[in-house]
């Protein structure tokens, strides 16, 4: 009893003296002096009130009235709605077809690439169809001097096989030199596998020839069918080109190198199933051209990696670029200028001024919309009646920013700073409950009667505890809640409520739903029924926090960001609606979606100049960062309409995908012929990381140009000017 009495004690007759101080600052700054005579006006009246246009004003409440309408449309009736659900609906095809290929449903049918092999898609000769029939496999192994044998397709029994080396003297004559036999049993599938060896033969051009028979050691001795197959080869005595290299021998050997290989077999249905998810990944991970000399290098038909690029591509473009348009894009007359934004910021800013009971100096306010964010400053004051903390003003200004910001469709991050100017208001501390940052401390031994104070001190602590035990029966019936923490105080106008609580559920961030608001709407209504006769006369103020809350759970933020070197200096965007915002939103889809943004306004003047067919050129030539998504941005931001950038996006990621399958065809060749096979897999991994790193450093360089601090040094700057002091 005795520190509640100290604690009231301080708190209302501190606040008395302040009042009084604060009545002569306003009549001196009114222009009144102490005997109501005029006197000159404070060079701060600048700052009482904001600058308003009222035509920009009129024009945000005819955009705020076309937005509200907007809201009605139902789904599906928009051109992008049905390219949306085309887009789920291939993408649910192509992946039944891939699963249903991988997992065996067409067995070891070659049927597809056979067919493809007969039409344009296929620039060598018909494969040979491998599904039934016995079929041969030779392929080099260099580092064995050898080259390999594969039978497949073959009858149980014993296998002979015969192979024939001839050396090639030009273009009409051969010399036999080798003959090899070697006599094995079938495996249970139906396959042998070995190897021939041209250790003993010189440096030359070689055919080698393979035949192989099966004795199905039946009463009749009847054979099996017999499988042929032929490679030409080059032999040449050679070092590793990596010899250079620490830890690779530097000792020469042969190594033979294929000139023709022979008709090429069908690849099953299997084969091109699990191929196809390997070539997904690697064009996730490292773009189209890892993937396309990933596959090349594997031998996979051209068409085949052409279909599973452009395929993705589709699902990509049909799923992203419809739910990009339908958040992001505005009509012409919707579209926000700096100036809307700018007075938008204001408004909302006096608004939650008034409600939080501060005063704003306009004169230092600042709102910068700039190309990647809209940066503002909120310098203010308590007042005696604000009940907000430094950190809760900041949460809720920016909580109704971004209310605003999604009725008008402005995404960009916004950066805000709340800037609480001096000690000398007689703002509440909600957290202790008593008055905060008094300049001079009261003395309250002289001159002061305690009569009164004492016959209301009963009074409000049996308020106090009417209000606990309302809390106590509130949550007591709520399984799913607990109470850690609250504090109740209360004077002649106000009963203040800070509680603290926290969901009582398992997975509660997946299952408890409501939030802070949530249960500080139900407590308010909960309180004011329960002690109807105490709220007539004092008016029931409450604070209710989740435990664990961030910045963006108080503000209602759909994602923030966090600049890596000052994490106290974060970047919020507005709350979008319905399942495709959820989806942009999500830390991973709303990190890329940022960088892809950011790519796109680089390239934007290309776009702006050469248009529809520049548009295709940027998608269709190999270079980063130039798929089909930042296509489909730049295409928006550049304010072409919606099919025009569906069918140049489509046709440029039609175009590369054709282009890169059927280039690296050649280039693979052309690494074989010249020996340089080693080099594949480097080329593989400097193209993954050249991807990273491009995406790694725009990224960096988008964040470094997001948290640029030029308008906070400015601030600083005049802050200190105007009040002499940080």
């Amino acid at each position: 009893m005795i520190s509640k009495y100290n604690q009231y004690t301080e708190y209302r007759y501190s606040n008395t003296l302040i009042k009084m101080k604060q009545s002569v600052d306003e009549m001196e700054l009114t222009g009144l002096d102490m005997a109501g005579g005029d006197s000159k006006k404070s060079s701060h009246d600048n700052s009482d009130q904001p600058n308003k246009d009222a035509s920009v004003s009129k024009d945000l409440a005819s955009i705020r009235r076309r937005r509200a309408n907007d809201k009605g449309k139902r789904f599906p009736t928009q051109v992008e709605d049905f390219v949306l659900i085309l887009g789920f609906v291939y993408g649910a095809l192509f992946a039944l077809l891939l699963f249903s290929m991988s997992s065996g449903v067409f067995g070891d049918s070659t049927w597809m690439d056979h067919a493809a092999s007969q039409t344009l898609l296929d620039r060598g000769d018909e494969c040979n169809e491998i599904s039934e029939t016995p079929w041969v496999h030779l392929y080099t192994d260099n580092d064995n001097e050898a080259i390999a044998i594969g039978g497949y397709n073959l009858d149980q029994g014993l296998a002979f096989v015969n192979s024939s080396f001839f050396e090639v003297v030009d273009e009409n004559t051969e010399r036999f030199e080798l003959k090899q036999e070697e006599n094995m049993t079938v495996s249970s599938s139906g396959t042998v596998e070995t190897s021939v060896s041209f250790h003993d033969l010189d440096e030359a051009t070689y055919r080698l020839e393979v035949s192989i028979s099966v004795d199905k050691s039946t009463d009749d001795g009847e054979q099996g069918e017999i499988a042929t197959n032929s490679i030409v080869f080059k032999l040449e005595n050679t070092s590793s080109p990596l010899s250079g290299l620490p830890m690779i021998s530097d000792e020469s050997h042969l190594e033979a190198h294929v000139i023709e290989s022979g008709v090429r077999n069908c690849w099953t249905m299997t084969e091109l199933g699990n191929w196809g998810f390997v070539l997904m990944g690697a064009e996730l991970g490292g773009g189209r051209e890892t993937a396309m000399l990933s596959g090349g290098a594997a031998g996979i038909p051209a068409w085949w990696m052409a279909y599973i690029s452009l395929s993705l591509s589709v699902v990509s473009l049909f799923l992203l670029y419809p739910l990009m348009y339908k958040v992001y894009h505005q009509d012409t007359d919707d579209m926000l200028s700096r100036h809307h934004i700018t007075q938008l910021v204001l408004e909302t800013v006096e608004k939650s001024a008034t409600r939080l009971k501060i005063d704003v100096d306009w004169e230092l306010f600042k709102v910068d919309p700039r190309d990647l964010s809209v940066d503002i400053i909120v310098p203010y004051k308590d007042t005696d009646d604000t009940l907000s903390d430094h950190m809760d003003v900041r949460a809720e200004v920016l909580r109704e920013i971004l209310e605003e910001f999604a009725i008008f469709r402005v995404f960009k991050p916004v950066q805000l700073t709340v800037r609480s100017i001096g000690s000398d208001s007689g703002a509440i501390d909600f957290d202790s409950g008593i008055g905060v940052g008094r300049s001079e401390k009261a003395d309250l031994s002289k001159g002061m009667d305690y009569t009164s104070f004492f016959d209301d001190l009963h009074t409000l602590s049996s308020i106090e505890d009417n209000v606990r035990e309302a809390l106590d029966k509130y949550f007591s019936d709520k399984p799913n809640l607990a109470m850690v923490g609250c504090i109740v105080t209360s004077d002649d106008r106000n009963v203040l409520v800070n509680l603290i609580f926290k969901p009582n559920t398992r997975f509660a961030f997946f299952r408890f739903k409501e939030t802070a608001v949530d249960i500080q709407n139900n407590l308010h209504e909960f309180l004011t029924k329960e002690i109807p006769d105490l709220f007539d006369r004092q008016q029931l103020v409450m604070k209710v926090r989740n435990q664990v809350s961030t910045l963006a759970d108080r503000s209602g933020a759909g994602r923030v960001e966090s600049d890596k070197k000052s994490k106290d200096r974060v970047a919020a965007i507005a709350k979008q609606d319905g399942l495709g915002g959820r989806v942009l939103q999500t830390k991973f889809v709303g990190n890329l979606l940022s960088t892809v943004e950011y790519t796109a306004n680089e390239k934007r003047d290309m776009i702006n100049k050469y248009g529809f067919w520049g548009l295709i050129g940027f998608v269709w030539i190999p270079f980063m960062a130039s798929g089909v998504i930042v296509g489909s941005m730049l295409g928006m931001l550049s304010r072409m309409k919606f099919m025009r950038v569906l069918w140049a996006v489509l046709v440029g990621g039609t175009a590369a995908s054709v282009t890169w399958a059927y280039t690296a065809e050649g280039i693979i060749r052309f690494m074989h012929a010249y020996r340089l096979e080693a080099f594949i897999p480097i080329a593989i991994c400097v193209f993954i990381l050249l991807a990273v790193i491009h995406m790694r450093t725009t990224k960096n360089r988008r964040q470094a140009e997001l948290f640029e601090d030029t308008l906070l040094e400015n601030f600083h700057e005049e802050f200190s000017s105007k009040y002499g002091t940080e």
